[in-house]
């Protein structure tokens, strides 16, 4: 009797504290699962053109999201105090980045300005942090980084990455053109393979001079 009694004891014991381990783990597992998800992060696009804000999230378009920042992520401290006249602007586009919901910064974005893209960064943004307000040089790409992010700007294929400060550098229509006339090249080259062969005629003809010279006074 005693020997069942203490089965029944030790069962019990098991029993609680299967319920003690792994009551408090189902509650955390609900309670997580219950927990709101944090908003993904993202820019909101407004300007010409646009008849509702563009709200683009790292979580349906990361590459979008990614390229307008980088559009902005690289401006310092200080910008120029003075912009482009404001007719040499053309149209502008305001992004706003947002950690979750919250707005954290803002920009004024100038594709199309006369002499290249310009970015404007007002003093006043939207977390409330202390920067000064500064004009900067774009990136050549602005254009197109709109208009793949849902801007209704034309498309340019006139810029190819690489570069200092704008990170882009225009190359001549012709080098774009995959027709080039070969012909050309090869005539190029044929006269600089002519003119190398007549800097070495000069160049032999000269040392057998000298040699000449040294020849007869050596007699």
């Amino acid at each position: 009797m005693a020997e069942k009694v203490r089965r029944l004891l030790a069962v019990v014991a098991m029993v609680v504290t299967v319920v003690l381990t792994t009551g408090p783990a189902a509650q955390a597992a609900d309670a997580h699962r219950a927990a709101p998800k944090t908003p993904p992060a993202g820019v909101d696009i407004t300007g010409v053109g646009l008849s509702a804000p563009l709200r683009l999230r790292t979580d349906t378009a990361p590459t979008q999201v990614v390229a307008v920042i980088d559009q902005v992520s690289w401006f310092g401290r200080t910008g120029e105090a003075k912009g482009p006249k404001p007719a040499d602007l053309g149209p502008k586009y305001t992004i706003v980045v947002l950690a979750g919901d919250v707005p954290k910064q803002t920009y004024d974005l100038y594709p199309l300005a006369k002499g290249g893209p310009r970015a404007y960064r007002p003093a006043k943004q939207p977390d409330q942090r202390k920067t000064t307000a500064g004009w900067f040089l774009g990136r050549l790409n602005m254009s197109e980084t709109l208009r793949a992010a849902g801007v209704p700007l034309e498309r340019r294929l006139d810029t190819v990455t690489g570069g200092v400060g704008g990170g882009e550098r225009v190359l001549p229509e012709d080098a774009l053109n995959p027709g080039r006339d070969i012909d050309d090249a090869l005539a190029e080259l044929q006269r600089l393979l002519l003119l190398n062969v007549g800097v070495m005629l000069v160049i032999t003809l000269g040392l057998a001079g000298i040699a000449l010279l040294v020849r007869r006074r050596t007699r």
